[in-house]
């Protein structure tokens, strides 16, 4: 974020200063020493906290307030996702229980195992967040994934794949 005196000015658009002159919208290539001339000033922005676990709002100069959600809010909150997660994940293979119902046609063993990952690792997540007491806690057990999609942590979420 940067300021021209008070007021904020946004890379890649032009503005007006205060004798009405029109500033080009690549100002920000000019160097460090012209910028601070035109009176011109980078805002150095807190880091966000994450806005599921925490209320946050920032002033005019980059300082971050925050506080932390209620704890049996997001514990509810998350259980209710975990439950609504596993039955959209397990729909797409109701239809071989329904099968067998209808036809007697088995259900393969790879659907089989594969659903009762699912149920494991939901009781799994249902046991960390109900064992949280804290939104630190909480946001330990939310995944992580890397630039290439890989988890490097947490395990809210990470369903087991169904290998075709």
């Amino acid at each position: 974020m940067f300021k021209y005196k008070n007021k904020e000015i946004f890379v890649g658009q032009g503005w007006t200063d205060d004798e009405g002159v029109r500033q080009p919208k690549n100002w920000n290539i000019w160097p460090d020493d012209y910028k601070a001339k035109m009176n011109i000033t980078e805002i150095k922005e807190d880091a966000r906290p994450d806005q599921r676990l925490y209320n946050w709002s920032m002033d005019e100069n980059g300082k971050i307030t925050s506080t932390p959600k209620d704890i049996n809010v997001l514990k509810k909150d998350h259980l209710l996702m975990l439950n609504e997660g596993q039955r959209g994940i397990m729909w797409a293979t109701d239809s071989y229980y329904i099968r067998e119902l209808e036809t007697g046609e088995a259900i393969p063993t790879k659907i089989k195992t594969w659903r009762a990952s699912i149920r494991a690792r939901a009781k799994e997540m249902e046991t960390a967040i109900n064992a949280c007491s804290s939104v630190e806690d909480l946001s330990k057990i939310l995944v992580v994934q890397d630039k290439d999609g890989k988890v490097t942590s947490g395990i809210l979420f990470d369903w087991p794949i169904l290998e075709v």
